[in-house]
């Protein structure tokens, strides 16, 4: 039974599991059809790499009906769109946003201004404050002033939601090899996980591309989890069990944040900062995130019952 009151379940950031976070191409049908009988927490679809620029019309074309007939029970729906400094961004946009999506993925964000000038584009067409933005974090320059974009998040309207990591865009552009553990990224992965961190964002880590590796793919979920980011994002459906099992909810995690949560709503706690709870000091600053926590518990329960 949950203990949080109905303005507590709801900040002003959406509290939702993004354990998996899968890119479907908007083009391919046989991949959309599927979705329905998937376990995935997020969809990406995506009108940017994977669709070439002969094919962009015809993707945005496909991703309009798609948004309109395609019934995911309440899962998070996100657009990738193209830059809005291309020929395609701005009616990818505006479809995106007809199609009253969760998020609209903005690629290689480099500098605020970007989310200021997707931020005005939707208030422009009145959407609804819960339509979030996303960004794409994959250039140097986009690791480089990833501080400077999370701070976007406390203006332009809060549509700021969640940075994504491009490793493949990083490797390319740097010379980088991405080798096991990801050694030499990792600091840069870092750098982008604690910008958003700072501004309150959540932050999903990049693709895996081998996804006939399943041992090594799990090892990298279970990296990306102690490093602290939210969830994965994925290229093949056979990803999905292994990102929710790294990044969900263990019993032992969710008991714990229950017994904070009841130890502070206890009257004598009322007004202390720091609590004993099970032989630990305990702050009130971990209430916060003890709640969200149990919020997105809640989420993912809900959603195994409407599967069963």
């Amino acid at each position: 039974m949950s203990n949080r009151s109905a303005s507590e379940q709801q900040p002003s950031r959406p509290v939702r599991p993004r354990r998996s976070v899968l890119y479907v191409p908007a083009l391919n049908e046989r991949a959309i059809a599927k979705l329905p009988t998937l376990d995935f927490d997020v969809v990406i679809f995506d009108l940017e790499d994977s669709i070439a620029p002969d094919q962009k019309d015809a993707a945005r074309e496909n991703m309009r009906q798609v948004l309109r007939d395609l019934d995911l029970q309440g899962r998070e729906r996100i657009v990738r769109i193209n830059g809005l400094d291309t020929q395609w961004g701005t009616e990818d946009l505006l479809a995106a946003r007809a199609g009253d999506v969760d998020a609209i993925l903005l690629p290689k964000i480099e500098e605020p201004a970007a989310i200021q000038a997707a931020a005005s584009a939707l208030d422009q067409t009145d959407a609804p404050e819960t339509m979030r933005l996303w960004a794409m974090i994959e250039t140097p320059k986009g690791i480089m002033n990833a501080g400077h974009v999370a701070a976007a998040a406390r203006t332009y309207g809060s549509r700021l939601d969640c940075f994504v990591v491009g490793p493949n865009d990083i490797a390319k552009d740097t010379g980088v090899r991405v080798t096991q553990g990801r050694p030499y990224l990792v600091p840069w992965l870092m750098q982008i996980l604690l910008a958003a961190r700072a501004f309150g964002l959540d932050v999903i880590d990049g693709v895996y591309n081998d996804f006939r590796d399943t041992a090594g793919f799990a090892d990298e979920c279970h990296q990306g989890r102690d490093m602290g980011f939210d969830g994965k994002t994925l290229i093949h459906p056979a990803q999905i069990a292994a990102a929710n099992d790294a990044f969900g909810i263990g019993v032992d995690e969710r008991q714990h944040a229950e017994r904070i949560v009841m130890a502070f709503d206890q009257p004598a706690n009322a007004a202390k900062g720091v609590i004993n709870i099970d032989g630990r000091m305990v702050e009130r600053l971990h209430l916060t995130d003890a709640r969200r926590l149990l919020t997105k518990a809640d989420a993912i329960d809900a959603r195994k019952g409407a599967r069963t």
